[in-house]
């Protein structure tokens, strides 16, 4: 059973909270099958492998199917909303998958967030686990409670305190995007599987304008609880006739918070 309150005390003190059993196995196998044949796009993209991001999707939600439908999973959305309100949008949405016997660009200790305001989150992250997270596939290193600082940890420090993410696929790690943290590296033979979130305040700009971004696709179908997440339900008049346009026919529809 999701106890709401607590989820929200915890992302308020220690900067995050630890959710089980948020996919399904279903939707956890399909959605490992898309993002490889994403990673594999990106590549080509790319022309190789060799750059420093590789197996990041810098959007999932360009390659649609399990992407998009993930905005359909009510457990997810009521995190989110209960820390940043239920007209939050996301901010970013990349893979977070570990190719097999390396690391990538997220080894490094940093935040997802630049900002700080006391008493005030205005971005949160969600690494969902696609593949169970070990301590040989390269698991994600935290600092419980460093949501508030603004000096980066030393190694030395960061190591001697950190938490390992070690959890089961399926397993949502819900973070204040302030805290620091680190991914591993992946010492198996297979890839780590994972999906991160960044979900922030409804008044600010996307990483990526995601409306615009994703113009081109046939989106009759998606629903428009994911089509409010993905900031389609939050974009700012482009000229007259769009502000002057009337209510069901504006760009801007959800209410302001």
């Amino acid at each position: 059973m999701f106890d709401k309150a607590r989820f929200v005390e915890e992302m308020h003190t220690q900067g995050y909270s630890i959710v089980p059993d948020v996919l399904s196995p279903e939707f956890i196998q399909k959605a490992k099958t898309e993002l490889m044949q994403a990673i594999d796009k990106e590549a080509a993209y790319h022309g190789g492998t060799g750059y420093k991001d590789y197996g990041m999707v810098l959007l999932c939600s360009l390659y649609g199917g399990s992407f998009i439908e993930l905005f359909n999973n009510e457990l997810l959305n009521t995190c989110f909303n209960a820390v940043l309100g239920d007209g939050c949008t996301v901010y970013a949405y990349t893979s977070s998958s570990m190719p097999p016997n390396k690391t990538n660009y997220s080894n490094r200790i940093h935040v997802d967030c630049p900002r700080i305001i006391p008493g005030y989150i205005t971005n949160v992250g969600a690494t969902i686990l696609l593949d169970d997270f070990t301590e040989e596939n390269g698991a994600t290193w935290f600092l419980p409670f460093s949501q508030t600082r603004e000096a980066q940890p030393s190694r030395e420090e960061f190591e001697g305190n950190a938490k390992r993410l070690i959890e089961k696929a399926g397993t949502v790690w819900f973070f204040n995007a302030r805290i620091w943290h680190a991914g591993g590296s992946n010492h198996t033979d297979q890839w780590r599987h994972a999906m991160t979130i960044n979900m922030c305040r409804p008044y600010m700009k996307q990483r990526i304008d995601i409306p615009r971004a994703m113009a081109h696709m046939d989106l009759s179908g998606v629903s428009q609880t994911a089509l409010q997440k993905l900031g389609f339900l939050a974009q700012v008049p482009a000229n007259y006739d769009e502000y002057y346009a009337p209510p069901e026919l504006r760009k801007y529809k959800q209410p302001v918070e």
